[in-house]
């Protein structure tokens, strides 16, 4: 016995066969049988290919998938396996009576049962080893060590675990209860005779429960109701005493037998509360009802057993469920599943299988994949396999379906296939191709065989295997390894298959007496230690990516793999398999195992079409069929014997396989089979006759194939095929041996060849010296035709080019005109090759002619080297002519070069670098000279206009002028001096431009000196006016970008121009329609005053076009206004307002230019005070009903006061540069101030200059009153807060008494103002651009001309004492100043605005009126149309101007409750703030004080 667990000693290597690359390409099947005698003594051999064969991987990754099979590795190996089913079936017994199986430790490792069994029934048994006293060498065989008792030890484990199961297995726990049946005691017989009397259901016996007798809580142990004190005291406890038990082999056993079978079981469903269990139960082997402390009911049929009865005896009551011994026979009995691989719960990518892959064996080893040793991973695969201990799960993707999954080998299938990819598609190696090829058998079954004719994917892991097998009917196989990990193979050779299946037979008896075809089946293996022990010879080999491993027939081989690889397998059948396939059925027949396909019917098929087959094959199929019909001939004489008459013709190719499969052996027929009426769905090969049924001979029927007298003829036609080689090698010996007259010309040699290959000859020396024959004449008439073409043939005769082939030699065609002589064949070229020698003499004679002239000729030259290289011969003449021909064409290029109007340095140079390496020669060198002359001069004037040109500072006109004039007298083209005489006419022309515009009638524009200054900065010759036209550029843009910060807001859409000119786009919004025609406009030139153009343009048309655009302006915005009036009339709910023209919704704004409504959300809030940012949106909409809002279509800039144009327009005077903005500039000042004369005349009127005045009292007033009544208010607040203070009593008595002065003082002054209208509810201040407070924090009015604490506090926080309505804020001085529509002597208040941020400010507003008052101020139609329209044309100015805010206050004022141009908005919160700050100023001061 091999010990399996040692260390793996690893078989030797099987043959590696590496074929050059003419082999490799040529027939693979005959490659295979050139190696066939050397690796089918092995069984299996590697294939490793030219390294330049890789086909590319075919496979889509992506759609790929499969679901591999599970493998547990230490149930693979056959040995393993029995143990583990002896294990399962000796825990299965124990596990049935109660006890799980536990196996012990020995010397600190788990006790083999298995092997103790078996070492155990090798000495003789349990009674044997105990008898001749044994366990010491028992011990020793199962591997312990001498001297340390380890043999009693294990004598007890084996009589308390294995023991018991060997009994059980020979059938002796039974065997007492078959027993009891047949013998019967006499004694008990009377005892049962008297009971059997009486009826069963009569039999009572009351027995009563005494205190403490109760069942057992297990169910097992029956204890009766009287139970004797005595007997408990002496039960045994444990496996203690040994028990007296009878022997069955003595006659002095009492078995006992009960008469009445029923009794038993009605004594088992009769009411339990009646009758004690002593009563209901009986030994069910002795029959007696005693001793029932030591009764055990069965959980599974409720027999009752003494334990003391049992075989081998109980000594203790088992723990969990009990079961008798029938039952456990039973049990045991049940047959096993067969074994086989479960299939994965998941399904795989090649990806996610390869992470899985991967990462198990990186866990395992513990080291990267790739650096796992190959040794290493073998040793440790067959320890697995063989350790019940360690179990490994791997999962394999075997027998893939290539139809399914698509072949790893590139196909005219595959979708992304490469042109590169055709050669591996059509390649004889490639596994799809390789079954068909016209040599295999396989390729004449029309069935789609997968796995044989198909080939199989296979994916695997580290550790997966495939078990010892051989291929279906012994056919060969081919694996070939795309990619991965190596695969490790096993094999043995097909002489030694008997061998290993004995071998494996001794091994595993167990295994092969469940499953008789368990070599068929795939799952066992067997360590090959084990087989080579035995004398089953053995090689190994470890296939890697892009190699291919080959079984021969009947060759066993297994293996397992190293890690994720891809691999991909099929089978095919070669001539020599056919003889082996046919003995592969015969051995099919004797096996009863189905076969894959029918051996005869591909015989037939093949001998239907012999002229199709290889010769080989033929030959082959000959005699295989020659077998075939002399056995049929046999069998059916036999029939004849036998009495069978009736016959019937069946075409059985035209049935399933599974409709003409023997009966018996499981075979399929084809030439003949048995039939019987009686069994119409049955039917036996011939041999089997009898095995059909029991009927007469007579009846039944044959069924064949082909008649007796067919089968000869497809004999013949064979033989046929087989013998036409011998005719065509007569042929072929003719041909070779015949004289001069009686040659054959090539074609009748490619006939021979051509009848060779189309009837499949096999190769042959006849064969290959007839082809090496036409080869060699193809070669002379290849090389013949070439010599004798009169044109000149194409050869890339580059530098190193290592397949550049040397012409024949003179001395070599004299050779080859002897070689064509000596041909097998006749060649058409012979009489024209002697010609082409006569034509190589006639050249070398004026070859020497030529060379001798004094004076060389290139057209000479020319034609005699295009005549040699048309003779295709090696001529010692050319390389001479050729050396005289370049210098020849160089004295013709050196004299175009001359003649050329254009020549250039480098032209004149490259022409000295070709005569440098010619040979010497006198012509040659007097040209070299005049040339090199020639360069000197040209190179030196180049120079000097390379410098000029480049120097700094610039040369002036002057210099240049004279370097152009001394380049004249040089021929051809000198770029630097070409580029020196365009600077000079450059500088030329742009001097006269620039003398022409300061000669003119008006400054030019700017675009047209900065078009200049663009021209002349890149010319290289010093400009006078230059700089000065530099300088004034940059003075005119740094205006223009002053201007632009003047007038220009922040990330303003518009251009300086656009918002000097008057608007063109009234009315469009900026929308994708209004940018592009705005853009559009611009392109044109319409709606601008922007002048593009070298020409001048007038400064009166300039102004008449300001004037023509102003009107536009004015019609467009008068129009706007009536048609946004006219679209709030209609309300319709199609209506568009604000720049995102939508509906209205929420709070909205009225432009007063414009007239149309603007959502707060879509347009900046009029610029008031610190709203924004300290209170909510709502308040600042509400906040800004009094002040006067623009839309962001009108309010295109920020409007700079006049006094800031105008000194821009003095800036503009000094500048000599016209530009379209500054003439805008200038039209738009005059605009404005032209506006301001009107409007001044028209607030110089009595009733316009009176309405100023009220405004103006009325405005002090309100706030006068607003500030007491809040300081009122507050001041009471807070002194009865202060009253419980004592600290502050006479502080307060002081305020009460200045508070009660002031409000004398106050009444007096309310009765004088009874007739004022209340002011507070009235008017409220607006700031275009104030500080950062509530617009009443700003409308303050003093007292007195000093400042009070509150104004100096007012003023620290950004609060403006002055009055709203002054105009003397414009000075900046504090001085009193007028409105300017008002005369020196009116009444108008005093202003102060010492810390105003702005000198201008904003008229009082009128607040919203009670429903039913009158406005404030009420003017004549006439007037308030006037004011109107001024304030429409003023609003239309980009010029800010105080007559627009008095206008526009005139006009707030008239304005009635009505008018709303927004919601509400309450003024109380700000007044309470503003007398609150005033109240706490008041009194934290008077604290101070005190």
């Amino acid at each position: 016995m091999v010990d399996t667990e040692g260390e793996f000693i690893a078989p030797p290597e099987a043959p590696v066969f590496e074929p050059t690359l003419e082999e490799f390409q040529s027939n693979p099947l005959a490659y295979i049988n050139k190696i066939r005698p050397i690796a089918e003594k092995t069984g299996i051999c590697k294939i490793r290919p030219p390294p330049d064969w890789q086909p590319p991987f075919a496979v889509d990754v992506e759609t790929f998938k499969f679901t591999p099979r599970v493998q547990r590795l230490n149930e693979l190996e056959a040995k393993t396996r029995i143990k583990l089913n002896f294990l399962d079936q000796l825990a299965k017994f124990w596990e049935l009576q109660g006890t799980p199986l536990k196996i012990p430790l020995v010397e600190r490792k788990y006790l083999d049962l298995f092997q103790l069994h078996r070492v155990v029934q090798e000495e003789g048994g349990f009674e044997n080893a105990c008898k001749e006293r044994k366990w010491a060498k028992i011990s020793s065989r199962c591997g312990y060590p001498h001297g340390k008792g380890i043999g009693s030890v294990l004598r007890g484990h084996y009589e308390r675990i294995t023991y018991p199961f060997d009994i059980f297995q020979i059938g002796a726990t039974t065997a007492e209860s078959d027993l009891k049946e047949e013998v019967k005691d006499p004694v008990v017989a009377t005892e049962e005779e008297k009971t059997e009397k009486a009826p069963a259901a009569e039999v009572k016996v009351e027995v009563k429960n005494e205190p403490g007798a109760e069942e057992e809580s297990s169910g097992r142990r029956v204890q009766g109701s009287s139970v004797n004190k005595e007997l408990l005291r002496l039960q045994f406890k444990g496996a203690g005493p040994k028990m007296a038990l009878p022997d069955p082999t003595k006659g002095n056993c009492k078995i006992l037998k009960i008469l009445n079978p029923s009794f038993q079981e009605k004594m088992k469903t009769r009411d339990r509360r009646h009758v004690s269990y002593v009563d209901q139960y009986m030994c069910n082997l002795c029959g007696r009802g005693d001793g029932e402390e030591s009764m055990l009911l069965c959980d599974s049929c409720d027999d009752a057993f003494h334990m003391h009865c049992l075989i081998p005896p109980l000594h203790e009551v088992p723990k969990g469920d009990w079961r008798c011994p029938k039952c456990v026979a039973r049990e045991c009995s049940k047959p096993k599943e067969a074994y086989g691989f479960e299939q994965a719960k998941r399904e795989y990518t090649l990806q996610t299988f390869g992470e899985m892959a991967d990462q198990f064996k990186l866990d395992y080893f513990n080291m990267p994949v790739h650096m796992v040793p190959c040794s290493t991973v073998e040793k440790e695969f067959w320890r697995l396999v063989n350790c019940i201990e360690e179990d490994v799960l791997v999962e394999y993707g075997a027998d893939i379906h290539s139809m399914d999954m698509g072949s790893g080998f590139p196909t005219k299938e595959t979708r992304s296939s490469f042109p590169d990819d055709e050669e591996y598609i059509e390649a004889g190696w490639n596994l799809n191709n390789l079954p068909v090829a016209d040599q295999s058998v396989l390729r004449h079954i029309s069935a789609d065989i997968s796995g044989m004719k198909i080939p199989w994917c296979y994916v695997g892991m580290c550790f997966s295997s495939f078990a010892w097998h051989i291929e279906d009917h012994w056919s060969y196989s081919i694996n070939y390894m795309h990619w991965g990990e190596p695969k490790t193979w096993y094999g043995v050779s097909g002489a030694k298959a008997e061998l290993l299946e004995e071998c494996m037979k001794k091994n595993a008896p167990e295994l092969f007496e469940q499953s008789p075809d368990l070599l068929h089946q795939l799952t066992t293996i067997m360590n090959p230690n084990v087989l080579m022990a035995y004398g089953v010879p053995i090689v190994r080999t470890d296939q890697c990516a892009g190699e291919f491993v080959i079984t021969f027939p009947r060759a066993y081989h297994a293996g397992f793999n190293q890690g994720y690889n891809f691999a991909e397998a099929v089978n095919f059948c070669p001539a020599d398999w056919i003889p082996i396939g046919y003995n592969c059925v015969e051995h099919y027949r004797q096996l009863k195992r189905y076969c894959v396909f029918s051996h005869e019917e591909l015989i037939c098929k093949m001998a239907a079409n012999p002229d199709d087959l290889d010769l080989n094959l033929a030959a082959a199929i000959h005699q295989n069929m020659l077998n075939m019909v002399d056995k049929e001939k046999r069998d059916r004489k036999e029939l004849l014997g036998k009495g069978l008459t009736e016959a019937e013709r069946e075409a059985f190719e035209l049935l399933p396989d599974d409709e003409r499969q023997c009966e018996h052996c499981k075979t399929t027929c084809f030439l003949s089979s048995i039939t019987c009426d009686c069994s119409p769905n049955k039917l036996v090969c011939v041999p089997h006759i009898d095995e059909l049924c029991d009927c007469p001979n007579v009846k039944k029927c044959l069924r064949y194939r082909y008649t007796l007298d067919e089968l000869p003829m497809m004999l013949h036609s064979l033989k046929v095929r087989a013998e036409s080689f011998d005719n065509w090698a007569l042929k072929v010996k003719s041909a070779l041996e015949a004289t001069q007259e009686e040659k054959l010309d090539m074609a009748g040699i490619k006939a021979l060849v051509h009848e060779a290959q189309d009837k499949k000859f096999p190769d042959s020396p006849l064969l290959q010296a007839l082809i090496e024959a036409l080869s060699e004449a193809e070669q002379c008439a290849n090389v013949a035709a070439q010599l004798i073409s009169e044109k000149v043939r194409t050869r890339h005769r580059q530098a190193g080019d290592s397949k550049y082939v040397a012409k024949l030699t003179l001395e070599e065609l004299r050779a080859f005109v002897e070689q064509v002589n000596e041909l097998v064949c006749k060649i058409s070229e012979a009489p024209l090759v002697q010609d082409l020698l006569k034509k190589v003499l006639d050249f070398q004679a004026d070859a020497l002619q030529a060379l001798s002239d004094e004076t060389p000729n290139s057209e000479k030259l020319d034609k005699l080297l295009e005549f040699g290289a048309t003779l295709d011969v090696e001529l010692p003449e050319v390389p001479k002519l050729k050396q005289v021909l370049q210098q020849a064409q160089w004295l013709d290029e050196v004299k175009e070069t001359l003649q050329d109007p254009d020549l250039t340095v480098d032209s004149m140079r490259k022409a000295i670098e070709h005569g440098v390496g010619l040979a010497p020669h006198t012509a040659c060198e007097k040209a070299m000279s005049d040339l090199q002359e020639m360069l000197t001069v040209s190179e030196r004037i180049e120079e000097k206009a390379k410098q000029c040109l480049q120097a700094k500072p610039r040369r002036p006109q002057v210099a240049l002028d004279a370097i152009v004039e001394e380049a004249q007298s040089i021929p051809g083209y000198l770029p630097n001096v070409v580029a020196l005489r365009d600077a000079a006419r450059k500088a030329k022309e742009w001097t006269a431009k620039v003398e022409a515009l300061q000669a003119g009638e008006h400054y030019p524009y700017l675009d047209v000196l900065e078009s200049l200054v663009t021209r002349g900065r890149p010319i290289p010759v010093r400009l006078e006016q230059l700089p000065q036209l530099e300088s004034q550029v940059a003075a005119a843009k740094s205006w223009r970008e002053r201007t632009a910060r003047t007038f220009l807001k922040k990330n303003s859409n518009h251009s300086l121009l656009e918002v000097l000119s008057p608007r063109p786009d009234v009315g469009q919004y900026q929308g994708l329609k209004g940018k592009r025609k705005r853009l559009k406009d611009q392109e044109k030139g319409e709606g601008s005053l922007d002048s593009r153009g070298d020409e001048p343009r007038d400064p009166a048309a300039i102004v008449s076009q300001f004037k023509d655009y102003e009107h536009r302006e004015l019609s467009a915005i008068v129009e706007l206004r009536e048609r946004n009036t006219d679209k709030q009339q209609v309300d319709s709910n199609d209506s568009r307002y604000c720049i995102c023209r939508k509906g209205p919704a929420g709070f909205m704004l009225q432009c007063e230019l414009c007239k149309d409504w603007f959502h707060s959300t879509c347009v900046p809030l009029p610029k008031s005070t610190s709203i924004r940012s300290k209170y909510s949106h709502a308040a600042a909409v509400q906040a800004a009903r009094d002040l006067k809002f623009l839309c962001p279509l009108c309010l295109r800039s920020r409007r700079p006061r006049l006094e800031t144009i105008l000194s821009l327009l003095v800036s503009l005077q000094k500048l000599p540069v016209r530009m379209p903005e500054g003439e805008a500039l200038q039209c738009l000042t005059e605009r404005a101030m032209a506006w301001q004369d009107r409007a001044r005349q028209a607030l110089a009127t009595e009733e316009l200059a009176a309405a100023l005045a009220k405004l103006s009292v009325l405005s002090q007033r309100m706030v006068e009153a607003a500030a007491r009544e809040k300081t009122e208010k507050i001041i009471s607040a807070e002194l009865l807060k202060a009253a419980n203070n004592p600290e502050l009593l006479s502080h307060i008595q002081n305020v009460a008494q200045m508070m009660s002065n002031e409000e004398e003082e106050e009444e007096e002054e309310e009765e004088e103002e009874e007739a004022c209208p209340p002011a507070a509810s009235l008017f409220v201040e607006t700031e275009s651009e104030a500080p950062s407070c509530s617009p009443m924090e700003q409308v303050i009015a003093p007292s007195s001309p000093g400042s009070s604490a509150s104004e100096d506090l007012l003023s620290s926080l950004g609060m403006s004492s002055e009055h709203a309505y002054s105009t003397a804020s414009k000075v900046g001085t504090g001085e009193r100043c007028l409105p300017a529509s008002l005369p020196n002597n009116s009444s108008a208040p005093s202003v102060i605005s010492p810390r105003a941020k702005h000198q201008r400010k904003s008229t009082l507003v009128p607040r919203q009126q009670a429903p039913g008052e009158n406005p404030v101020l009420e003017l004549t139609a006439d007037a308030r149309t006037q004011m109107e329209t001024l304030m429409m044309e003023g609003d239309l100015l980009e010029v800010s101007l105080d007559e627009t805010q008095h206008i526009w206050r005139i006009l707030q004022a008239c304005m009635t409750s009505s008018v709303d141009k927004i919601i509400q908005y309450q003024v109380t919160f700000f007044r309470g703030i503003f007398i609150e700050l005033i109240f706490i100023i008041f009194f934290y001061r008077s604290w101070r004080l005190r």
